[in-house]
């Protein structure tokens, strides 16, 4: 196994519970090398990022699907923040959708993070990654909230989405989305049926939604100012293909 790839299992494993000794002899590591990686986890590190920013390498991202989910749920409910002295870009999580979590976690590294820290708060989780060239891949990033700025993708980001529009809605909808059971009464009697709905303050991040479930062909109407839903049958049954519950 790489090294990179054995250090990122050790910190997963830690981030699950398991204490630095276990980890060690599981691993058959120095029980001090396991210790800075679990405990300097998420700190800044530029070392290994410059190369992998495919902006400025002016090539693909090695992974264009994972960087269309993390587009995705950067829009849905991320904030990368510029002022620090090294970027850090951070993605909103239920604490309890824990395979949520670790999807973006990889998508995150697959995409350009060295390390992933999880910040726990009540009901939630911050996934954060400190790098200098993250503005380089979100240029939507700016000053206040999203909803108060234009947010419109470069063409290159459009022409990912594009070729991974699956992705890029799953990760909408992993970060500010949702598949309920909707409940109306007609005649006394109660009829329930599946939706997917998507919130958002945002009328371009909502028109981009739109624009991605019309090239996945999943019909959509706009329910609210603020919220765009999903409720006919062939069309849930098709979101279901590429987003499904939240877990």
């Amino acid at each position: 196994m790489h090294p990179l790839a054995i250090r990122r299992q050790a910190q997963l494993e830690h981030r699950n519970g398991s204490s630095i000794s276990s980890i060690a002899v599981h691993l058959d590591l120095p029980y001090p090398t396991v210790h800075r990686w679990c405990r300097n986890e998420g700190a800044p590190d530029s070392r290994f990022t410059e190369d992998r920013c495919f902006r400025c390498r002016a090539t693909a991202p090695t992974d264009q699907l994972q960087y269309a989910y993390l587009l995705g749920s950067y829009l849905g409910d991320g904030h990368l923040v510029t002022a620090a002295k090294v970027p850090v870009l951070r993605i909103s999580c239920t604490a309890a959708y824990t395979d949520i979590l670790d999807q973006v976690e990889r998508a995150m590294l697959a995409t350009l993070a060295n390390r992933v820290q999880r910040i726990r708060q009540k009901g939630c989780v911050n996934l954060q990654s400190y790098s200098k060239h993250w503005p380089c891949l979100f240029p939507q990033a700016g000053p206040g909230k999203k909803h108060d700025r234009k947010i419109d993708l470069e063409p290159w980001q459009r022409a990912i989405v594009l070729d991974h529009p699956a992705a890029f809605v799953q990760g909408l909808f992993h970060s500010d989305g949702c598949r309920t059971i909707n409940r109306i009464v007609k005649a006394g009697r109660t009829y329930e049926y599946p939706r997917y709905l998507f919130a958002n303050e945002s009328a371009d991040i909502l028109a981009l939604c739109g624009w991605a479930l019309d090239l996945l062909g999943v019909a959509w109407r706009l329910n609210r100012r603020n919220s765009l839903s999903v409720a006919r049958r062939d069309a849930v049954a098709l979101l279901d293909r590429h987003v499904g519950p939240k877990s």
